[in-house]
């Protein structure tokens, strides 16, 4: 019912800078967090940066004081603005948001379809 679709992947040379979208639609159900995954082929997946409605935020240590994330609430989007891109923030970046259901239903999550960030020289 929920659709995430994320935009702003590509290909950029180290030190240089991306800024991810991800907009949610066809939501019945609040959202609670949304935030960034990341997943580079052999590793494991990684939370990169959530973000709460009030604006509480938090990192992957690796990332502090590179990235930033913020969303609209108005328009169901989070962002990750990414500067002084490293290779090895090379990866797949997957948008999710975190559905309130109801009091006797766990939240869910959703997904987006992924976009790819690659940093080389």
């Amino acid at each position: 019912q929920v659709q995430l679709v994320e935009s702003g992947g590509g290909l950029v040379q180290p030190g240089g800078s991306l800024r991810l979208s991800c907009a949610a639609s066809g939501s019945d159900f609040d959202i609670d967090a949304m935030g960034w995954y990341r997943q580079a082929p052999g590793k494991q997946r990684e939370l990169v940066a959530a973000i709460t409605p009030g604006g509480s935020t938090d990192y992957t240590d690796s990332v502090k004081g590179r990235f930033t994330i913020s969303r609209d609430n108005a328009k169901n989007t989070v962002y990750l603005q990414m500067n002084s891109l490293k290779p090895e923030d090379t990866a797949v970046y997957y948008c999710y948001a975190k559905l309130l259901i109801s009091q006797w239903v766990s939240p869910r999550t959703t997904w987006g379809q992924g976009t790819q960030v690659t940093v080389s020289s």
